[in-house]
């Protein structure tokens, strides 16, 4: 446990020195992704003064300290795959290197890696190569062979390479040297071109004011070297200021608060907001001040506008997120411009990224918003066209096998319907080498911020969560167990399932003490839920709530009587702790909450089995009760700091944010339950809708009742997402944020099935949340006790990860593969009985 909390505190004060400090903004390019094939190109300029040395010294050694095991320079799938990328880069790498004489030893693993895989890298692509890449590669092939490296190349090999060349001859004669039409026109690939193809007059007329071909540092790099513009000079001399680890992007400058909420954006995303809240604040505050409705001239290239609509996407969301108030004119300008919505339908293929940030900033619509509806609609569309493309590469983007996983999961799993402590790892798992970009002048992918130390602290991060969530997990089954939860005989089983839910679904930095309780109430619910459904008969639940509603257990038998202390113990539990943290004693409030549920739980059993079929109000004003929900966001809130006011635990008096989560939750449970209850006899919202409305097909319900889900989604959002005037800070934050994640959960178990009835089907997420670290590392031992096995090499692709922590007590698991695994209850999986800390996440 120490270890692991010297490591993070170490790795946050490192990271908010290097990333976060105000000295950040005069080196802010530096955590762009680097680009070794750029930086190739500026490594081969000679000195302005001594030609037998290099001007950028730095850059050279980059190369040489950054070739991959493998041997080739660039990018890569995971860390293990080469993508096409590889090619142009190391080729470039390598004829930078032997310009200068050094590097031996890189050069000769980068020719083994071109003369063994570049047959296998082009050939399954050869029909569908990006233009980028015909542009630059066969120039890269002209420029080893001209340095002397011998690349040993085969006559299939040759073949290869002479199609590409005719592709790049076709791309040449169609294009104008500068073409708005063209994402990035023939001109930034300068470096490429036939010293005959482009004079000296175009390279001038077509530099940027800050002295560059299209931002682009390989063709500035062969514009200074073809003109020895001063211009050309001072924008390559100042990159490399300001990149100073000799690592140069692949575009130059990018638009600073691009990269500011890019930082933002991948620090939530790594599951690390906590511990940089106030830099977070600090740098949406900033850039929202300056923030302007974005304007475009027609004159602008499509590469500027596109860029914008980028921009804007990921304003749009993270200032969403945070409560601040903008116009969703902010992003769906585009909808309005005919010329722009037919140059991104015609050309979809170059901007999966851009329609994935789009897609990303809809998913928070609020009620009555039907532009942000429309630009959903048009980029979910066409990231359906990319999905189904298994083989991508286009002008500005190579798509990953990971970026297409990230598409898919976004379009199968909408994010209200996945917990957050998963979406973490996925994003560490996906970003582990790096962001998905590829391409010379990439346009902006998923993230092009990139920076080692924090894809390690996210790493320690979750690792650290996992070894807390495994003990206190332990704890729970103990506590489950005691008071024999577990054995009921009826019902279903929920503990793991419970804490899962709990742990995963937000990282608010609450202590344990709040996981454990809201757990506990979680388990309990689901209990009693099942024994008014299934067991208890009408005499012996009007006992149980009669003893409940006087709150005392005297005469009751059997489970009601295990119901009733295992409800006044965890009243009990919860006040108590609340008045040893300086609270008012809130007993009596906590015990007519528990009696509003119960006395619903009866009405509706009573109902079902007398046959009486409510009104709609009806019933909704009694299964918005029923389900629970609030019971534990207002346990959860009553340890905020400050905490919840006594006055809104008051029965019926439950504030509007409340509600919307009360009544969207009990709707989504009745959308996936109704077939299974109709059949019980127990009442539901769907039937009810369909015994009322006899002209209506059981999926006219279900449409009709799906319908009025989003609209109180959307209010639940809206809530959530936008300041009130009664706002209370801290507090008010964190409140909403307990409304939402607990929706998250429920949006999670009901998303497009029953999961929660269900036995196996949430038992590898439960894994891969609680035991099984992220990535492909060795894994480290918790303690001398647990043995690691691994999962054969074939799973390992299909999960993420290579180890399973499983118990020495018998090793009940030994031989087992994950799918195995996931086919079983992980109750018997072992972890070390850690002390108790104040960390990580609190349900909701």
């Amino acid at each position: 446990m120490e270890p692991y909390l010297a490591s993070i505190d170490t790795l946050v004060a490192k990271l908010k020195e290097e990333m976060f400090s105000k000295e950040t903004s005069n080196h802010i390019q530096s955590f762009v992704s680097p680009s070794a094939y750029d930086t190739a190109w500026l490594a081969m300029i000679p000195h302005p003064v001594d030609h037998n040395i290099p001007l950028f010294k730095s850059c050279l050694e980059w190369l040489v300290d950054n070739q991959k095991e493998q041997g080739y320079w660039g990018e890569s799938v995971n860390g293990d795959f080469p993508t096409i990328d590889a090619l142009p880069a190391t080729i470039a790498c390598m004829v930078a290197l032997q310009k200068w004489g050094i590097g031996t030893k890189n050069i000769k693993k980068g020719l083994m890696f071109i003369h063994e895989n570049m047959v296998e890298i082009l050939h399954d692509r050869l029909h569908h190569l990006p233009r980028w890449f015909c542009i630059v590669f066969p120039t890269t092939i002209e420029l080893a062979e001209s340095s002397g490296l011998e690349l040993q190349l085969c006559d299939h090999t040759k073949l290869l390479l002479a199609d590409i060349s005719n592709q790049r001859q076709q791309i040449l004669s169609a294009e104008k040297t500068v073409d708005k039409s063209q994402q990035l026109p023939l001109l930034a690939y300068l470096e490429t071109l036939e010293k005959d193809h482009v004079d000296q007059g175009t390279i001038t007329k077509h530099l940027s004011e800050d002295g560059s071909l299209f931002q682009s540092p390989s063709a500035t790099a062969q514009a200074y070297i073809s003109t020895r513009n001063q211009k050309c000079f001072q924008y390559l001399i100042s990159l490399v200021e300001k990149c100073p680890n000799g690592a140069v992007p692949h575009k130059y400058p990018m638009d600073e608060q691009v990269v500011e909420l890019s930082m933002v954006d991948q620090v939530q995303r790594l599951g690390l907001s906590e511990y940089f809240s106030d830099e977070i604040d600090y740098i949406l505050k900033k850039v929202y001040r300056s923030y302007m409705v974005p304007k475009y001239s027609l004159q602008d290239s499509w590469n500027s506008i596109t860029e914008k609509l980028y921009k804007d996407a990921l304003a749009f969301r993270l200032f969403r997120m945070h409560g601040y108030n903008i116009s969703t004119w902010t992003i769906c300008w585009f909808l309005h411009d005919k010329d722009m919505l037919h140059h991104l339908e015609h050309n979809y293929r170059h901007f999966t990224s851009l329609f994935y940030s789009i897609y990303k900033a809809t998913d928070l619509i609020f009620f009555g918003e039907p532009e942000l509806h429309e630009a959903r609609s048009f980029s979910r569309k066409m990231l359906q066209k990319i999905s189904t493309l298994k083989k991508i590469d286009d002008d500005n983007i190579v798509i990953f096998p990971n970026l297409l996983q990230v598409i898919d999961e976004e379009l199968n799993t909408p994010w209200i319907a996945r917990l957050d402590h998963l979406d973490h790892r996925m994003w560490i798992e996906q970003n582990k080498e790096g962001p998905m970009w590829v391409g010379k002048a990439s346009f902006y992918t998923l993230s092009c911020v990139h920076n080692t130390n924090l894809m390690q602290l996210a790493l320690e991060n979750y690792k650290f969560k996992q070894s807390i969530y495994q003990h206190e997990l332990h704890e729970l089954k103990g506590w489950s167990k005691k008071w024999g939860l577990t054995e009921m005989g009826f019902g279903r089983e929920k503990t793991s399932y419970c804490y899962f839910a709990v742990s995963s679904s937000t990282s608010l930095p609450h202590d344990s003490l709040i996981r454990m309780l809201v757990a506990k109430s979680a388990i309990l619910i689901t209990v009693a839920d099942d024994f008014f459904d299934e067991q208890g008969t009408l005499e012996e639940l009007h006992v149980l709530n009669e003893a409940i509603n006087r709150w005392d257990g005297e005469g009751l038998s059997g489970p009601s009587k295990v119901i009733f202390i295992v409800l006044d113990d965890l009243v009990r539990e919860i006040t108590n702790t609340l008045i040893r943290h300086g609270r008012i004693d809130s007993t009596e409030a906590f015990r007519s909450l528990w009696r509003e549920i119960f006395n619903s739980w009866l009405t509706e059993t009573t109902w079902g089995r007398s046959g009486y079929i409510p009104s709609a109000d009806e019933y909704l004003q009694t299964s918005m009760i029923s389900i629970a929900t609030h019971i534990l966001v207002l346990t959860a809130a009553c340890f905020l700091n400050p905490s919840l006011p006594e006055n809104k635990l008051k029965p019926q008096k439950y504030e509007n944010i409340t509600q919307s989560l009360m009544a969207t939750t009990r709707l989504l449970n009745d959308i996936q339950s109704f077939q299974k209850e109709q059949e019980e006899g127990i009442m539901n919202f769907v039937a009810l809708h369909f015994n009322q409305n006899p002209e209506a097909s059981m999926d006219d319900s279900v449409y009709e009742v799906k319908r009025f889900l989003e609209v109180k989604r959307n209010e639940l959002l809206k809530h959530v997402f936008t300041h009130d005037d009664d706002d209370n800070g801290d507090f008010s934050n964190q409140w909403k944020h307990l409304h939402l994640s607990c929706f998250k959960v429920f949006q999670m178990l009901f998303n497009s099935a029953n999961l929660y009835d269900s036995e196996d089907e949430l038992q590898l997420d439960i894994a891969k949340a609680i035991y099984i670290s992220p990535g492909f590392e060795s894994p480290k031992y918790l303690k001398p006790q647990t043995s690691i096995y691994a999962v054969p090499k074939k799973e390992n692709m299909m999960i993420g990860a290579r180890y399973v922590q499983i118990p020495d007590e018998h090793h009940p698991h030994v031989g087992m593969n994950i799918h195995q695994l996931s086919k079983r209850s992980i109750t018997n999986i072992g972890s070390k009985v850690l002390s108790s800390m104040i960390f990580g996440s609190c349900f909701i």
